[in-house]
This record gives structure tokens, C-alpha cells and sequence, in this order.
């Protein structure tokens, strides 16, 4: 391939539609498979919270599934379609980073080229951390806390298939994001935006922030709820301390 400096604009429209096409394959394949096998996986992993069975219930039994009924006609088939969709971006996502990686590679400096590989990595990484932490422990704990929550006993509780779905894919998006912490605080360190003694000197703070985040996030009286979703963040923190390298001018 030719280097960046070599190549014209044309030159460049045509490798970003090359890489894009390839993209577009990758997302088309994988969602076909994903298509095919996201009837299993509702069984076996989407709607496995539901059920007093689910590993963390053993904590804290439960005595009753929760029961999902669907209210609008065309939900299960567009909620197939979407979550086939998720899943497969989701799944293929270091492929379509390669993609990307290897569209704006020549464009960068060797040294830049380091930068970008670790980011692209960390960020990955962390991403899917940050979802089994949500899928095994933040959703499970929030879903049985809401369903069992009443506000009379005039009121039963019934949950849609689309609100749960809905909530499901919200909670993995949004820990998935949260997980990212240490790679923004990474780079903003790069940018000189933020220094490593900021971080230890509002770390109080920083984690009472962080309780209070929890506490909105999963909004239950429970400190073991409570602490559940807590840790991890705090742990997030700590850890983009310590991804910062000491300089002598932060002193």
C-alpha cells in the first residue's frame, strides 16, 4: 500500500470506500449468524436473569422466576432483529476496528502507531469487562430489586418483554462505557489535560461521586446492592491512577 504522503484524495476516497465495503461485509456476515443463533441465546444468556436459578440469586436466594409477557405484535421479531444486530456488532467489533486500524495506519507515525494499538486494545478490553460486570452482577441485582418493589399492594408488577429488553441492552451499553474510565483518564493524562496528583488529591471525592453514581444507577437502600456496583468503579479509579506514568513536572 502506498504511503499516505504519496497517495491522493482520490486516492484516499478510494481506500475509505474499500474499507468500508469490508466493514459492511464483516457486519453483514456476523449478523447473519448472529440471526440465526439469537433464539439460543435468549434462552441460554439474554433472558437467564430471569430465572431464580441465575448464579448470583445464590447470594441472596430468590424463590420465583420472572415472567416476561409481550404486549405489541411485532416486538419479538423487530427485538430478534435488533439484538441480532448488537450482537453481531458487538462480536465483530475488533474486526472492524482492524479495518479502521488499517485504513489510518499509514497515515501515523510509529510512535503514534503505539498510541493508537494500545487504545484500540485497552478500550476493547475494558468494553467487555465492562459488560460481563453489568450482564453478571449490576443487572441481575437491579432487575430482581425493581420487580420486587412495591409501591402498594393494589399494584402488580408485570414486566414487558420490550422493557426489559429495552433496560438489558441500556444497562450492558452504559457499564460497557463506564469501563472506559481508564483510557479517557489515559489519554487525557497524553493531552496533559490531567495530572496524576489531581487523581490522588480528589480521590475522597472521586469516590463518593462514585457511590452517589451508584446509587442513582441502582436505587436501593441495600449496601450490598449498594456496594456491588460501587466496587468496581472505585477499583476503575485506582486503576487510572496507576495507568498514568509519574512525571517530574506533576510535582
Amino acid at each position: 500500500m502506498a504511503r499516505a504522503s504519496e497517495m491522493s484524495f482520490w486516492d484516499h476516497l478510494d481506500a475509505l470506500r474499500g474499507t468500508l465495503i469490508h466493514m459492511c461485509v464483516i457486519i453483514a456476515a456476523c449478523f447473519c449468524i448472529a440471526f440465526y443463533f439469537t433464539p439460543m441465546l435468549f434462552n441460554k444468556v439474554i433472558l437467564a436473569p430471569c430465572s431464580h436459578t441465575f448464579f448470583i440469586y445464590h447470594l441472596f436466594p430468590q424463590k420465583n422466576d420472572v415472567r416476561l409477557i409481550n404486549i405489541n405484535l411485532t416486538d419479538q421479531f423487530m427485538t430478534h432483529m435488533n439484538t441480532a444486530f448488537w450482537i453481531a456488532l458487538i462480536v465483530c467489533a475488533p474486526l472492524l476496528l482492524w479495518q479502521l486500524w488499517l485504513f489510518i495506519r499509514p497515515a501515523l507515525y510509529p510512535k503514534e502507531r503505539n498510541y493508537v494499538m494500545t487504545a484500540f486494545g485497552m478500550g476493547m478490553i475494558l468494553f467487555y469487562i465492562g459488560v460481563a460486570v453489568s450482564y453478571f452482577f449490576v443487572f441481575p441485582i437491579t432487575l430482581r430489586f425493581l420487580i420486587n418493589y412495591d409501591l402498594s399492594d393494589q399494584i402488580i408488577n408485570t414486566l414487558s418483554f420490550g422493557s426489559y429488553i429495552s433496560n438489558f441492552m441500556m444497562m450492558m451499553l452504559v457499564m460497557g462505557l463506564v469501563f472506559e474510565m481508564p483510557l479517557v483518564t489515559w489519554l487525557l493524562a497524553m493531552f496533559g489535560i490531567i495530572k496524576k496528583w489531581m487523581l490522588k488529591k480528589y480521590q475522597r471525592h472521586a469516590i463518593v461521586a462514585i457511590f452517589v453514581v451508584a446509587a442513582v444507577i441502582t436505587p436501593t437502600g441495600d449496601p450490598f446492592t449498594l456496594t456491588i456496583v460501587a466496587l468496581p468503579l472505585v477499583l476503575l479509579y485506582e486503576l487510572s491512577i496507576l495507568v498514568i506514568k509519574d512525571k517530574k513536572e506533576d510535582t
